[in-house]
């Protein structure tokens, strides 16, 4: 079943669910932080808010032959529950505990919490914490398409050839540590308060599920402000210089003034994944980095871009060789 994609339903529907369902999850967010067991009940509104896409994926998928099995889906869960999510429970509890210790048993580390504008309404102080925090992803993300000692763990990411809201939490433990310590660490030396961390959480939870899904989203002008289903299957496409683009994981204002946003005026790929291979068994994925044969693997041969680039840079500096020779002999 699914709605007809010229009626006004379906572009009302279509251009109001990106901030209807990221609203949701925030509420939903909301009421279980103000709860006894704020965990349980966020973990509640996380499921029930892949649930809905879930549906929606179904009901008006952006690409349809996306909705074919690719024998992934056990390994996407296996590295959403146990890779990034056991890495970002243990990432919570390693940022709260330091804050406790600092404000009960350490008061000479509490110099840190002056620089923070904990005055500001707890909207503004999470608003500035994703901001700041959002650098700090932008470059790990960045970094891990540019020096290959960390695509060989991004690319598990990236090794998918459809993207839908099941793997979007398929991602090395490795590349989800990096991430964290380049996100949070910044946020603790400034003394952001665990409500600021919690909500970035759960903002990044949420944008993270829309950006991966299967669901033909018109995001129009909040494709200049966040990361969004668009704007991050360009990231995914397998021509180097649509994938190298749009590397914010929550808001693309690094990648606006840093020279990486990417949204030409037509319909975002569809043709994803890597020019390697990675493992087929979830273990064997978490593995194959670590290995020499198993980075060979993920690399793979070179993007044609890329020989063309390497091939370009190597004529130029022969050029200039050349040059700075006859200077010489002319001198």
């Amino acid at each position: 079943m699914t709605f007809q994609s010229s009626s006004r339903l379906y572009a009302a529907v279509s251009s109001l669910l990106w901030p209807a369902i990221l609203c949701g999850g925030l509420t939903g967010a909301y009421f279980a932080f103000r709860s006894d067991m704020h965990l349980l009940w966020f973990n509640v509104v996380y499921l029930s808010t892949v649930a809905i896409i879930a549906l929606f994926e179904r009901l008006m998928p952006y690409e349809k032959t996306w909705q074919k099995r690719d024998g992934e889906t056990f390994n996407d869960i296996a590295h959403t529950l146990l890779s990034k999510g056991g890495v970002q429970i243990a990432a919570a509890i390693g940022t709260s505990f330091p804050m406790a210790v600092a404000t009960v048993a350490q008061p000479a580390l509490s110099y840190h919490s002056h620089f923070w504008p904990d005055q500001w309404p707890m909207a503004f102080q999470v608003v500035l914490g994703l901001v700041i925090a959002e650098f700090g992803l932008y470059m790990a993300h960045r970094l891990a398409h540019e020096h290959l000692s960390l695509w060989r763990f991004h690319a598990l990411h990236h090794s998918v050839e459809r993207l839908w809201v099941i793997n979007t939490g398929r991602f090395h433990f490795i590349d989800t540590l990096f991430k964290i310590a380049l996100g949070q660490i910044p946020l603790y030396l400034l003394g952001a308060p665990l409500p600021v961390f919690l909500w970035i959480g759960a903002v990044t939870a949420f944008i993270g599920l829309l950006t991966h899904c299967n669901v033909d989203m018109r995001t129009g002008p909040l494709d200049l402000i966040f990361s969004t289903p668009r704007l991050h299957r360009w990231h995914h496409s397998k021509v180097l210089a649509e994938g190298n683009t749009n590397y914010g994981e929550n808001l693309v204002i690094w990648d606006q003034l840093l020279g990486t946003f990417y949204n030409p005026p037509r319909p975002s790929s569809t043709d994803i994944g890597i020019t390697g291979k990675v493992a087929k068994g979830f273990l064997a994925q978490l593995a194959q980095p670590f290995s020499r044969k198993g980075r060979k693997e993920i690399i793979g041969k070179k993007p044609k871009e890329l020989i063309l680039q390497e091939e370009q840079a190597a004529k130029a500096a022969a050029a200039r060789r050349n040059a700075n020779a006859k200077i010489r002999k002319s001198g």
